[in-house]
């Protein structure tokens, strides 16, 4: 035989022992793979079958109203690195609270008499698409499926209001895409009681102003909970129960996110700063996140974080429950446990920012020999005063890296 027809021979019998061996399953036997009808050998698509234990995260567009999945702050190197799950954790419930922690107690009188009440998503969207100003929508209990987007505007003297129980659940039927509900512009709102989970995004504000988003559960969120953007301006985020994020990508699971990312002022605020200013963040219990709790970006002016509390023991992807990256913050009266290195940082990330911040009255404890309560990463003329208190026996490097006053 000529050495050709040997080496065909060779071969030939080589693909049929793989072909039998992938037939026979085993160990390393490798996925089905399935191909589409038409298309010619090497356009192949792949089909895996099987997920997580337990009630997996889900990936997918899950309903109607798309978005944009990767278009804000840091999301454009991410789109051929998203992960997936790793615990299986069933979207039923939000992780426990930690016990050194006190529920928010919101106020319960804010939900007013209803103008509209919805039973289900379709019903949801058509109150949505005709509130004004004064109107109230209240969800009754029970599963809201899909993506949802607030146009429509209240104004100061009359703010409109979706508010319902804790067991009223917008789901956005996947981790990997997608806000859960999406203020587009829209102004002067009370969002209150009910459950936001299972979007890439909780909620997300763009342009709003004027807004209180109360008493909500947020979480099972593939990267931020609560992200307020696209000079949003004069809101409060207070009293809510914000947790497991960052099940997409850990380094975008933050629990409150303001402003944007100098990187991308190019592409979410035609290249000025994102001016998301005067934002009141306070009372909220903020833990299992995979990121800082707390992300005060630059171009962020006069805000303030208060009375909130934080859990940094599933924080993977940062180094501190809150990052201060914007200018004239007030950080006060704040409580944290659990953090990996410290509790509160400053940065100078773009000129003229991270500067004139202030700490006050904040304290918690830190477990790492490097570490601070409140770390000014450079200084610049931020002040840390002294009623700022290092709690607990654990590894630290002291209150701060400079002297209170």
């Amino acid at each position: 035989m000529s050495r050709a027809p040997a080496r065909r021979a060779l071969a030939l019998l080589a693909l049929v022992v793989v072909l039998t061996a992938c037939s026979e399953g085993g160990p390393d036997a490798a996925p089905a793979v399935t191909t589409a009808a038409g298309e010619v050998p090497g356009e192949v698509v792949a089909t895996t079958t099987g997920a997580p234990s337990g009630a997996p995260l889900v990936s997918g567009s899950g309903a109607a109203d798309d978005q944009p999945s990767g278009d804000d702050d840091e999301q454009a190197e991410d789109d051929d690195e998203k992960e997936e799950d790793e615990d299986g954790m069933s979207l039923s419930s939000p992780s426990p609270l930690p016990g050194w922690m006190v529920a928010p107690k919101p106020d319960t009188g804010l939900c007013r008499a209803a103008t509209t009440e919805v039973a289900d998503g379709d019903e949801l969207r058509a109150a949505l698409s005709a509130a004004g100003p004064g109107s109230t929508i209240r969800l009754r209990p029970g599963l809201y499926e899909g993506r949802f987007v607030i146009t429509a505007s209240g104004t100061s003297e009359a703010p409109a209001t979706l508010c319902g129980p804790a067991d009223a659940v917008l789901d956005g039927g996947g981790v990997e895409g997608g806000y859960v509900l999406h203020l587009d512009g829209a102004q002067h709102w009370l969002l209150h009681g009910f459950t936001v989970r299972n979007g890439q995004k909780g909620v997300m504000a763009d342009g709003t102003v004027g807004t209180t988003i109360s008493g909500l559960t947020v979480y099972g969120i593939g990267d931020e909970a609560v992200h307020l953007r696209r000079h949003s301006t004069d809101n409060r985020v207070v009293d809510n129960v914000i947790s497991d994020t960052g099940h997409r990508r850990g380094k975008f699971g933050e629990g409150v996110y303001i402003g944007t990312a100098t990187s991308n002022w190019e592409s979410i605020t035609d290249g000025e700063p994102d001016r998301s200013d005067r934002n009141e963040v306070a009372r909220n219990a903020i833990y299992a996140t995979t990121s800082e709790a707390v992300d005060i970006k630059e171009g962020t002016s006069e805000g303030v974080l208060h009375d909130n509390q934080f859990d940094g023991s599933g924080i993977t992807d940062a180094d501190s429950w809150v990052d201060v990256k914007g200018n004239d913050w007030e950080i006060r009266d704040n409580v944290g446990r659990f953090s990996p290195l410290d509790g509160f940082q400053t940065h100078d990330v773009a000129d003229g920012w991270g500067t004139r911040n202030v700490f006050t009255g904040n304290s918690g404890a830190i477990d790492a020999d490097e570490g601070h309560l409140v770390a000014l990463r450079p200084v610049n003329e931020n002040v840390v005063r002294c009623d700022n208190r290092l709690e607990g026996d654990g590894r630290s490097a002291g209150l701060s890296n400079v002297d209170c006053r």
